[in-house]
């Protein structure tokens, strides 16, 4: 009967043992079923409100500095070269003496046509007098009338011999003016083409002597060229009485050098051309800009925006928060929901920061601009707004005050 029982009591020990583990493991099991039917939190994500301001498209060119007035320095009169009175490369002002042309030949020629000048004027005062004595002779039949036309004519004569004299002198005094060449106009001088001691050929032929160039600075010119499509833009703008882009002067432009990030040099709009380039269907505009420290050189390449449209009201958010699909541009904004919702846009320009949104946005949308890797279209979110203090998590202590 012992022997028939033992058996029985191994049976009741281990169904107790399975029991006590049973009563152990189920709250760990029950915990392991609960956190399968909750899963993770919506994920965390910021948004924000866009920005509505009031902006002006701007177009963008290429182009280069040329100079208001450039002009060579050409001498009028042949002569050996005396002196240079300038350094290579100075600025030098209106009515600076450059370059001296030996004056010794043209003050001898002046001379001479003075003293010329003094025997046509002698010689017609002997002929004044004598044809004032005639014409009593000639009342009293004392000399013939051809006698009295003979000194008439002699001393019309005189007069003219007076009067191409005359001319003599001004042309020998301006000769000897030209020996000394001065600056035209203000701006740059380069550097000198020819040494003191060689021979200068001068006068208005083409094969006159370049002695040095000299190009203005202050202010100084801006040219470039834009498209058909952007003329006529601005031509309809303009019949409409917004006027973009001014041939009168009454547009401002902003221009940046190469080395340069922001546009802060400020000018303005004072011509576009009158004919369209056929080979290339652009036409060419020009800016005119200050320039007192002689920065803007002739023939340097710098950008220059131009206003492109009349100002108006728009939407402005980071650019951070637009994404790609392809050739679509797309903005993630939360819903009444607080669902994640994609919308496609039309991009603008850049604006302090911010990216112009032209079509595809409402001024209440919340647009996510932070946690846009964790969000996928429909999925549930938690926003935050920009700037708000985000919700603590479940059990976790409250945030200590500043």
């Amino acid at each position: 009967m012992a022997m028939t029982s033992i058996p029985m009591l191994r049976k009741i020990t281990i169904s107790g043992r399975a029991a006590v583990v049973f009563v152990v493991l189920a709250p760990l099991l029950m915990q392991c079923g609960d956190s399968k039917q909750a899963g993770p939190p919506p994920p965390q994500v910021t948004f924000a409100l866009p920005v509505q301001r009031t902006i002006v498209d701007l177009d963008e060119y290429v182009g280069r500095f040329v100079a208001i007035n450039s002009v060579e320095i050409r001498a009028r009169v042949s002569g050996y070269l005396d002196q240079i009175n300038f350094r290579d490369g100075q600025i030098v002002k209106a009515g600076d003496l450059l370059f001296t042309i030996d004056k010794r030949p043209f003050q001898n020629t002046l001379d001479q046509a003075r003293a010329n000048l003094e025997q046509a004027k002698a010689n017609l005062a002997f002929t004044e007098a004598d044809l004032a004595r005639g014409q009593q002779l000639v009342r009293d039949k004392t000399i013939t009338e051809q006698t009295f036309d003979q000194r008439t004519q002699a001393n019309r004569n005189a007069q003219a011999s007076v009067a191409a004299n005359e001319a003599l002198v001004r042309q020998a005094e301006l000769d000897l003016q030209f020996t000394e060449l001065r600056a035209p106009v203000d701006g740059r001088i380069g550097d000198r083409r020819v040494s003191p001691g060689n021979l200068v050929t001068g006068g208005a032929a083409g094969n006159t002597t370049l002695l040095a160039t000299i190009v203005s600075t202050d202010p100084i010119r801006f040219e470039f060229t834009f498209d058909e499509a952007s003329y006529l833009r601005y031509e309809r703008f303009s019949k409409t009485g917004r006027d973009v882009t001014s041939r009168e002067g009454s547009v401002v432009v902003s221009l940046k050098l190469i080395d340069e990030t922001d546009f802060g040099h400020s000018g303005y709009m004072d011509f576009v051309d009158n004919v369209i380039d056929r080979s290339s269907g652009t036409i060419r505009g020009r800016a005119v800009f200050s320039n007192p420290d002689s920065v803007f050189t002739p023939g340097m390449f710098a950008r220059v925006r131009v206003p492109g449209s009349p100002s108006y009201v728009a939407l402005l958010i980071p650019d951070a928060a637009i994404g790609s699909e392809q050739v679509k541009k797309f903005v993630m904004v939360v819903g009444p929901d607080n669902k994640a919702t994609p919308k496609y846009v039309t991009l603008g320009q850049l604006s302090d920061g911010l990216r112009v949104i032209k079509d595809g946005l409402a001024p209440d949308d919340r647009v996510i601009v932070n946690g846009l890797m964790r969000v996928r279209p429909g999925v549930q979110v938690t926003p935050v707004e920009q700037g708000a203090t985000p919700p603590s998590a479940p059990g976790a202590p409250p945030a200590k005050p500043n």
